[in-house]
């Protein structure tokens, strides 16, 4: 087995998430989940054919980020794997709505960070064994730092 690191690549302002399912009618239900979660929101979504025909199925309705994604799903190249680049909106969003299409097995996960997706090959094939997400923790917040973070949730509009 060989192990690689596959850095994720996304415009400056978008986000990526990064996920396992299992069937061709992924790409079309995470579009639907997409538009009727968050209106004016920009992607483009990828997902890696396991069998047949093995190819990249590529929706969006953006054309910079559905390159941006296929051009995940091309390094990452692991069969059942989606990638999802998306702007003008977060994952919080849609990751309730992209974990309810029936298809979805699970998510590695969903940042605006640097992040590298693991993979193994084997003579079988390639899959993802886990993801590197934005740097190590430098220390355990103060009671300042929490303040900081309840004022910021609260400057943004995801707490009251």
């Amino acid at each position: 087995m060989r192990t690689d690191a596959v850095e994720l690549r996304k415009p400056a302002d978008a986000n990526i998430i990064v996920g396992q399912t299992h069937f061709i009618k992924t790409a079309e239900d995470i579009y639907e989940a997409l538009v009727n979660s968050v209106p004016g929101i920009k992607f483009g979504i990828a997902f890696c054919e396991a069998s047949a025909d093995r190819l990249i199925r590529v929706e969006g309705n953006d054309e910079e980020l559905r390159a941006a994604a296929v051009d995940n799903a091309q390094r990452i190249a692991a069969g059942h794997t989606f990638v999802v680049v998306l702007s003008q909106a977060y994952p919080i969003n849609v990751l309730g709505a992209i974990k309810a299409v029936p298809e979805v097995c699970g998510i590695f996960c969903a940042t605006a960070n640097e992040a590298e997706v693991l993979v193994a090959q084997t003579e079988r094939g390639r899959g993802i064994i886990g993801v590197v997400d934005g740097q190590t923790p430098l220390g355990v917040e103060t009671d300042e730092d929490a303040k900081k973070r309840r004022e910021f949730l609260r400057h943004i509009g995801y707490k009251h």
